[in-house]
């Protein structure tokens, strides 16, 4: 039996934590209503708006991500109003529920999960709202459940044309791995979560609001108080936070967030879509099909596909062989795939580790053999030169 003092995270949330997060989180917890807790809340929102490349609110909230787009909704929308929710896996599906659980009036546009969704979609409802009803559209950025990343740089420009509508956008697993310009783009209203690219566990969520999102937020009546962003936006005034924070992940947020700094945005991004074309090219050497569209692949997860083989037992043979845990498929897709994370304080000798597990675990299984192994290292190792 392996010793699980080693496991290494593949997985798209919770991701790895460096070690200088892992000691910010076994500091003295300190009085949150204290100078010194004000002064990290300053610096820590700072350099929020640096990561969502916006000079608009970014509010911080004790809970998951789903916390914060249930926030965003609530916080700005009112029943009955009509909106347009994609979906395309898991996350798109779960906003859709969210939406219909306040009363909300949603017209869904979907694809096939593998699929990306259809800028041209929204552009045609939106574009034929003339009495502007549609109040907002809710959708996913990067859809962990498929490893499919959506066009959201267009989606967003025909939310803008539409005037009216928000934009709510699930970005809790691209805010940290690839480019959202928030102000660039104009978009309202942003979710993210800490267990993702933002390198730290999970238990914070954070929520950029645009100007327009907060004068949507005057006529909002649907029922809220702990995730009412208004008390938050108050609150943030003075460098502070409407209830009891999570202090040390405070503490864990900024010391993650002064490494992302330091290395960069540009350079992160670039990060990312190296590991991501290591992996997918990596599968593909290794007579594994990718589940995702391979224009829209996610920097942050890949789902791969396994012939004649449970993936679910697949995984668990890694995690108990290599001590490399992988995500499994959700719903339909459980068995049929399995997801590797490369998101946040992920390294290059990780994704080698990773692309050697499971290429030894498919020559055991007499799927391939150690030639195409090799193969596949070299693949991997081509796309993760520094360019």
């Amino acid at each position: 039996m392996a010793i699980q003092q080693k496991l290494s995270l593949m997985i798209p949330g919770p991701t790895p934590v460096p070690e200088k997060v892992l000691e910010a989180l076994g500091r003295h917890p300190i009085g949150h209503r204290s100078k010194d807790f004000q002064d990290l809340v300053e610096i820590t929102t700072k350099n929020l708006q640096w990561l969502h490349q916006t000079e608009n609110d970014v509010l911080t909230i004790t809970g998951s991500g789903t916390a914060a787009m249930e926030a965003g909704i609530i916080t700005t929308l009112s029943k009955g109003d009509k909106v347009i929710c994609g979906e395309n896996g898991k996350f798109g599906q779960r906003w859709v529920k969210v939406a219909k659980e306040f009363g909300l009036e949603v017209i869904k546009i979907d694809a096939e999960w593998g699929t990306p969704l259809d800028p041209e979609n929204f552009k045609t409802i939106l574009e034929k709202d003339d009495k502007k009803e549609i109040k907002a559209v809710i959708l996913t950025h990067s859809e962990t459940s498929t490893g499919v990343i959506n066009d959201l740089k267009t989606i967003s420009s025909h939310i803008r044309n539409h005037k009216k509508a928000l934009s709510i956008i699930d970005c809790v697993t691209s805010i940290g791995a690839c480019n959202v310009p928030v102000d660039e783009w104009e978009l309202d209203i942003v979710a993210s979560g800490s267990q993702k690219g933002y390198m730290i566990p999970p238990g914070l969520s954070f929520v950029s609001m645009s100007e327009k999102a907060w004068k949507a937020s005057v006529e909002s009546n649907l029922p809220k108080f702990y995730l009412n962003l208004k008390s938050y936006k108050k609150s943030l005034s003075s460098n502070s936070n409407p209830y009891t924070p999570a202090v040390n992940l405070v503490f864990a947020l900024d010391e993650s967030l002064k490494m992302m700094k330091d290395e960069g945005l540009d350079t992160i991004f670039k990060r990312h879509k190296r590991h991501q074309l290591a992996v997918s090219e990596a599968a593909k050497t290794l007579n594994l099909k990718l589940f995702a569209e391979e224009n829209h692949l996610s920097p942050s997860v890949t789902a791969i596909q396994i012939k004649d083989v449970d993936a679910e037992k697949f995984r668990k043979t890694i995690k108990n062989k290599y001590d490399i845990l992988l995500a499994g498929g959700q719903d339909h897709l459980k068995g049929k795939i399995f997801r590797v994370g490369h998101l946040g304080y992920i390294n290059d000798r990780d994704i080698i580790s990773v692309i050697s597990a499971i290429g030894n675990t498919l020559v055991e299984l007499n799927k391939i053999s150690t030639r195409e192994v090799g193969e596949a290292l070299k693949v991997a190792s081509l796309q993760l030169k520094e360019t």
